[in-house]
């Protein structure tokens, strides 16, 4: 046990150790209350006294959320060693949540917005103060639960910074050689003497590697046997790196170096966010200082980042889901031109819908009129356009930290799968809706019609022969008779694939490869844990080596096992309903288009029956006229509209035969709806 006045800790509490001094858990001796503590070592005295003293100085001088608190400086009872009392972050590191098998792909998105605007917010609090860190790095930043369970982080360890306005420069060199600039990296690694001097841009170099160390879960720069063992390639990738590369990587040795201008497939960020990370990671990754942005520019990008609002897309035609950032103030217009750069859907073909219902969003309004999405809650998006689903995009790997990424995309693809359903079903519920409303327009136009045809009449004119009955007003009603049939069964269809579609999503609901999955992962999470425990042992016993051996052959059969729940039972499943999907989708869009054409046909051919109708009305009245014989007219006022009847006969053998073509169009369209609600082989076959 190790004491001061009023604190008292164990060395085997260790939360971190460095060159010249090593933390612990310790604990107020009133209270209780828990707390860190920096035990300088002897080393760190022979250190000149200003720069003893710099890392006190400069935590008194700050203090903000995002910055770890210093409570008192003491000094150890028997050694007279100095001793900082800070806060105590009981998350650990952002290092360690990086190591952790779940994020070894880089942490969810949600996470990675907290880790940035953490961050920024600590930066931009040193930067008021003008301080240099110096040696940023996920090490070095704390992990510290709030009372909601939310994280927060904060920056810690300031051995290393020290008080530099924007336009002075410094020649001494600290820092952790994956996250120093490469000017500070020739001189402190490889041991080169240059000339050169430093500003606060170096700790944007070491910023722009940590966040995308934070957003990939590994190192943006890596040679050939990793960037301890290949220094002189590790410098040679940062410096030879081109404008607007964000990585470069060494597959072999003396290989090529392979640059990369976007985050890996393995990333978990949307496409959303990584369009906005990836242009300031460029400019933050740039050796030439002249060229780096400044603080200045660096907090204005990422404020504009943070600032903006997420909203949810489901493209029902890709099968994606979509991140689109805006700002709240924007409007329409802009978010529908931001979901064309992520779609390719031109703004006026983009139509949506929202828990089932039709999203009309007026362009000129602003975006908070949009309604609040989730993941699980987004707009779906629809278009005239047909294409083959894109689906999510994800590349298999092994290993536990796979497992875990396997975890998470397992319930990606059975959400998609879910959102592909429910989208479908809500499109098909909106046909189901054109067919009721065109059904209604169809017997209008019967209603109208029929009132002209209680009674065969015969027509003529004087100086006219006989026109014969009124046939063409008898084919008309018979082909919306028809018409009317064939919509009827078009719902009914419909409704069959309605209830196929609630099915299948039932089948999703019920399928359990993520608990399986799981069940896997948490057995061997203990075995890894176990073997972390077994690392930090000299030796094991016989019997330990024994279950040592079982546990490695058992954990590569649970592996084994998750990996097979994986593809057989998700991602097979997945593809299988991407293909059915885009099956289904381009049916339902022909459904539509033709149904749209019914829809404005019909509603014409009502307009024209109502015309037929009440020059069919003004022929009747004349034919009963007081007095005169049947079938003949005397007052000339009455004969312009008898004189009309021929061409009105005319119209509606016209629309009778265009309504013959429509009729026969719908008995084709039932065939492709008749199609459609077959139970399919997918998606959950």
């Amino acid at each position: 046990m190790q004491s001061t006045v009023n604190y008292l800790w164990h060395t085997d509490d260790l939360l971190g150790q460095g060159a010249t001094a090593s933390v612990y858990k310790a604990r107020n001796k009133k209270s209780g209350e828990l707390v860190a503590v920096k035990v300088f070592n002897t080393a760190s005295y022979l250190r000149p006294r200003e720069v003893q003293v710099r890392e006190f100085d400069v935590l008194r001088k700050l203090n903000h959320q995002n910055i770890v608190k210093l409570f008192a400086v003491e000094e150890t009872g028997g050694s007279r060693q100095k001793v900082l009392v800070m806060e105590y972050c009981s998350g650990g590191s952002l290092l360690s949540v990086l190591e952790s098998p779940e994020n070894a792909f880089g942490l969810p998105e949600e996470e990675f917005l907290v880790v940035l605007r953490c961050v920024v917010a600590g930066m931009n609090h040193l930067r008021e103060n003008s301080i240099v860190h110096r040696d940023i790095k996920p090490g070095n930043i704390m992990r510290l639960m709030g009372e909601e369970g939310q994280s927060i982080y904060k920056l810690t360890d300031f051995g290393a910074a020290r008080e530099l306005d924007d336009d002075e420069k410094f020649v001494s060199v600290y820092g952790t050689e994956e996250y120093l600039h490469p000017d500070m990296y020739e001189r402190a690694v490889l041991r080169k003497p240059q000339q050169k001097t430093f500003g606060v841009t170096v700790d944007l170099w070491s910023i722009g590697v940590t966040l995308y160390h934070a957003a990939t879960g590994s190192l943006p720069f890596v040679p050939f046997g990793g960037p301890r063992r290949n220094k002189e390639m590790m410098y040679r990738i940062t410096t030879e790196k081109p404008a607007g590369a964000i990585a470069g990587t060494q597959r072999r040795e003396n290989g090529p170096l392979e640059w990369s201008y976007t985050l890996p497939v393995t990333c978990r960020l949307s496409m959303g966010l990584q369009s906005q990370l990836v242009p300031i990671l460029a400019n933050i990754l740039e050796v030439e200082q002249a060229k780096c942005w400044g603080f200045d520019q660096f907090f204005a990008e990422t404020s504009d980042i943070l600032q903006r609002v997420v909203v949810h897309v489901f493209s029902l035609s890709q099968a994606v889901l979509h991140h689109v950032y805006i700002h709240a103030h924007n409007t329409v217009a802009i978010f529908l031109e931001a979901v064309y750069k992520q779609t390719s859907v031109a703004p006026q073909h983009q139509e949506y819908l929202f828990e089932g219902h039709v999203c009309v969003l007026e362009p000129s309004l602003s975006a908070q009129h949009i309604a609040h999405t989730t993941a699980s809650s987004p707009l779906t998006l629809f278009s005239m356009a047909s294409e083959t689903p894109k689906g999510l995009a994800f590349r298999d790997r092994d290993v536990l930290g796979a497992g875990y990424q396997a975890l998470w995309l397992a319930r990606a693809l059975l959400a998609g799968q879910e959102l592909m359903l429910r989208g479908l079903y809500w499109f098909v519920e909106m046909l189901q809706a054109t067919c009721r409303r065109t059904l209604e327009v169809t017997r209008m136009a019967l209603l109208f019609l029929s009132s002209s045809l209680g009674t065969e009449r015969w027509v003529s004119y004087p100086g006219q022969a006989w026109l014969g009955p009124l046939s063409p007003s008898l084919s008309l009603a018979e082909a919306l008779s028809r018409y009317a049939h064939d919509i009827t069964e078009t719902q009914m269809s419909l409704s069959n694939l309605s209830s196929e579609l609630m099915k299948n999503r039932d089948q999703v609901h019920a399928d359990r490869s993520i608990q399986q999955i799981q069940c896997c992962l948490d057995k061997m999470n203990l075995i890894y844990k176990q073997f972390k425990k077994s690392r930090m042992r000299p030796g094991l016993g016989y019997n330990e080596e024994q279950i040592h051996k079982l546990d490695k052959v058992n954990f590569g059969h649970l592996a084994k096992r998750l990996l097979q729940v994986f593809q057989e039972k998700c991602v097979q499943k997945y593809q299988t309903s991407l293909v059915t999907h885009g099956k289904w989708m381009r049916e339902a869009h022909e459904t539509r288009i033709r149904l749209r054409m019914v829809s404005c046909s019909v509603a014409a051919f009502n307009t024209e029956a109502q015309g037929a109708q009440e020059s069919l009305s003004k022929v009747r009245d004349l034919q009963g006229a007081p007095g005169l014989p049947r079938g003949s007219q005397v007052n000339p006022a009455p004969w312009a509209t008898a004189a009309s009847l021929p061409s009105a006969l005319d119209s509606m053998q016209e629309l009778c035969e265009e309504v013959k073509l429509l009729a026969f169009d719908l008995q084709d369209n039932n065939r492709i709806i008749e199609g459609l609600s077959r139970p399919p082989s997918a998606p959950d076959s």
